[in-house]
């Protein structure tokens, strides 16, 4: 999501391009969904994004989307915590809450993607001031691991999902071509394992945010509402207040679509807290 130069600015003519030869289903898929709204929001889909800039003293500059800023600000880190990240590369949500933990506390940066780890690993490395990333420790688990090996032990757990990504996915004809619907019910499937390993891996009082990039509901109020049914009694909903102009209520959370938020995401969050 992070890009220093933003993404390329696509007209309406080159949508209608890519329709005609890769992703004419993806693009009736999700104006089934949004009906009137889809062009619009097409089209700010692929305009620039709002990055913003992760700049800790001397150390190396990092952009990150705001609306991922702020899915990664909402987890409420204060100094002290134990925290894991468990879908952490590249980077951008890691290098927040380790700010917020200003080198006192543990942060648990998860990725099982090698090549994406070695990403994150310089993100840290090159990034955050050393006391901060000294707290650090960047691993390659499974993370649906999590709630099995490491029950209970962290105050705040970032679930940021991957996911269907719609937004690079417009961007690539290659992918636009393979795209197909039943991609999401598949996603929803391992975003469910993920958040239930990460409610598993919570303390109890402990906070979690569950976030995506994805537009479909099926990947975002959907798997929220399973885990409150496989998990009854163990959570409670926090009320995130939206900090940019145009982020949408959703059942469970806010998502901020570039439509409306000038740019920003597509982003949905849901802050949960472990009662029992």
């Amino acid at each position: 999501m992070g890009n220093a130069h933003g993404y390329l600015l696509y007209g309406l003519t080159f949508f209608k391009v890519l329709s005609t030869f890769a992703g004419m289903d993806f693009f009736e898929y999700f104006q089934g969904i949004f009906g009137d709204r889809w062009e619009s929001l097409k089209q700010a889909m692929g305009g620039e994004n709002r990055p913003m800039e992760l700049k800790f003293g001397d150390r190396e500059a990092y952009y990150l989307d705001e609306a991922s800023w702020f899915a990664a600000n909402a987890l409420g880190v204060q100094p002290g915590h134990d925290v894991l990240d468990m879908c952490a590369a590249p980077g951008g949500k890691t290098l927040v809450l380790a700010s917020c933990l200003a080198g006192s506390g543990s942060l648990q940066s998860n990725d099982r993607s090698p090549d994406r780890r070695e990403r994150l690993k310089h993100v840290v490395e090159n990034c955050l001031p050393r006391d901060w990333a000294s707290v650090v420790t960047v691993t390659g688990y499974s993370g649906d691991r999590f709630g099995r090996y490491r029950a209970e032990s962290f105050d705040r757990i970032l679930v940021d999902a991957p996911c269907s990504s719609e937004r690079h996915v417009m961007e690539s004809p290659e992918h636009l071509a393979i795209w197909n619907p039943k991609r999401i019910k598949r996603l929803a499937v391992e975003q469910g394992a993920l958040l239930a390993s990460g409610v598993d891996a919570l303390r109890v009082g402990g906070e979690l945010v569950y976030s995506t990039c994805a537009l479909a509901d099926e990947e975002n109020d959907a798997v929220v509402a399973k885990i409150l049914k496989k998990r009854k009694g163990l959570l409670e909903i926090l009320p995130l207040e939206p900090k940019f102009e145009g982020t949408e209520r959703t059942e469970f959370g806010v998502r901020m679509l570039p439509d409306l938020c000038g740019g920003r995401g597509p982003i949905y969050c849901c802050k949960m807290k472990k009662i029992g």
